[in-house]
């Protein structure tokens, strides 16, 4: 148990510091901002008692929120994209995977699968973001291709990074 929490804190203050580090400071386009750092969130054990998701979004986003000069933008996102996960995991997932401490990531539910749950759950946070940011809808539509190019290239990197840390789960094909 306290080694998990060490490899959890460890794994956080990497991402949250290449997110702030490197992410932030490349100047893509006004369309795309790439936020890596919900991955954090979304390996969670799909076991994790769903307030402690919540919690750990919340504080997730607070750092973000303190280190990018957004009051309560990351929070909220974060916070909202928590209490969704639980819901999308019960109605994705197998109850063998509630059973033990499975993480959702690549090696573990595959490629595929891997790949909507990001996507859907990326898609939920940079709407969240997006347009609290702006506070309204008086640009509707210029907001949500930013929020649809921010999720494709998010999820992009999110996934590349699985690829290239998570050792991908071998298929018996002899069956």
């Amino acid at each position: 148990m306290i080694i998990d929490l060490f490899t959890y804190l460890f794994r956080f203050i990497l991402i949250v510091l290449f997110q702030l580090l490197v992410i932030n400071n490349i100047e893509l386009s006004t369309y795309i901002n790439p936020y890596i750092y919900i991955v954090f969130i979304l390996t969670l054990p799909v076991d994790m008692k769903p307030w402690l998701v919540v919690l750990i979004s919340f504080f997730t986003g607070m750092v973000m929120d303190t280190f990018s000069s957004t009051p309560g933008l990351h929070m909220a996102s974060c916070v909202f994209m928590g209490y969704v996960r639980i819901f999308y995991l019960r109605f994705a997932t197998s109850k063998e995977d509630f059973s033990g401490s499975i993480k959702p990531t690549v090696s573990r539910k595959g490629v595929v699968w891997f790949l909507v749950y990001a996507t859907m759950l990326t898609f939920l946070h940079h709407l969240v973001l997006f347009y609290l940011e702006i506070y309204g809808f008086n640009e509707f539509f210029r907001t949500l291709t930013r929020i649809i190019f921010s999720t494709v290239f998010s999820v992009l990197l999110i996934t590349v990074g699985q690829l290239l840390f998570y050792r991908v789960a071998k298929v018996n094909r002899n069956e």
